[in-house]
């Protein structure tokens, strides 16, 4: 059913948990495992270089690629530049994903209200089934 999921990170413990849903789902299904880190363009300030998201962003890739090998699921992993929710959509597009798992709660707060959550706008404009995961009891 399910042969390539992308799941997006931005390294938050809500993304971490939505890895361990993809992995799992990865390993059931034997799918190769996404792994999509968005260096967001309207967030990055001229103090913090886009390499120094990028660094972080390749650390949030490591973790869930860690996740993945542990439990034999293949990965790929990258790191783009642009706004979250097209980054992850055209990704998808990209790759032929047959599925998206992602958290429903980032590391934006208060600019979700702002400018909308990401998830919910992968939701309305993904081809493919996105499956949002919510963050722990603990941790909402």
């Amino acid at each position: 059913m399910f042969g390539h999921i992308l799941v997006p990170t931005d390294g938050s413990t809500h993304a971490v948990r939505a890895a361990e849903y993809a992995v799992d789902l990865a390993s059931t299904y034997d799918a190769v495992l996404h792994v999509l880190y968005v260096v967001d363009v309207r967030t990055s300030h001229a103090d913090t270089p886009v390499d120094d998201e990028s660094t972080r962003g390749v650390s949030a890739v490591e973790a869930v690629a860690d996740l993945a090998k542990a439990r034999g699921v293949p990965v790929e992993t990258e790191i783009r530049v642009g706004l979250p929710y097209r980054a992850i959509v055209e990704y998808a597009d990209d790759h032929d994903t047959d599925l998206v798992v992602m958290g429903t709660h980032g590391t934006s707060g208060l600019e979700r209200y702002l400018i909308g959550s990401v998830a919910e706008r992968v939701v309305r404009l993904s081809d493919v089934p996105v499956m949002c995961v919510p963050p722990a009891s603990d941790d909402a």
